[in-house]
């Protein structure tokens, strides 16, 4: 009756809408990678487009080649001095394309000034193949099920930037 005045009320509405958790390295360590990464772009992209990993991971690290041969921006520079390997992270600039190319579709999910409003939450999120971004990360999440090396919705209140979605 009185569950505005319950500070635990909300806790527990949350946990219910809350995503589910399966660690999922994408096939990196059938792949033969030992140890941890950056990783999650590859990981993300192997696993909501059932792709092999080391496709995934060879195909980024061509595309980031190519970005940085063919460009003259901070970016480019960067790849250069530090290399083109996804392993420790990739730009948008790199991945984006690369994604809608294996029949994703972006949505985006803030607009600016408006503040976040979606949240890793299954309510929040629709159901099926997805590719969500978040603060530094990418994570696949699977009709509601988070597919990753850990989990990183930070209890629900982790902000969505916006997702690729299969169609």
């Amino acid at each position: 009756m009185f569950g505005f005045l319950n500070p635990f009320s909300k806790i527990a509405s949350a946990q219910e809408r809350s995503l589910g958790f399966q660690f999922n390295d994408g096939g990196r360590g059938a792949a033969g990678f030992k140890g941890g990464a950056g990783d999650c772009v590859v990981r993300a992209i192997a696993i909501a487009a059932e792709l092999p990993y080391m496709q995934v991971y060879e195909d980024l690290r061509a595309a980031n080649a190519s970005y940085a041969d063919q460009r003259n921006d901070k970016l480019a520079r960067r790849l250069n001095a530090r290399g083109v390997s996804p392993r420790n992270g990739n730009h948008r600039n790199v991945f984006h394309d690369y994604i809608l190319a294996h029949g994703f579709e972006w949505v985006p999910t803030m607009k600016i000034g408006a503040g976040c409003q979606v949240h890793l939450l299954a309510n929040e999120l629709p159901s099926g193949r997805l590719i969500v971004r978040v603060s530094k990360h990418l994570a696949a999440v699977i009709d509601s099920v988070i597919q990753d090396t850990h989990n990183p919705s930070r209890g629900g209140s982790r902000c969505v930037y916006g997702y690729y979605i299969k169609r």
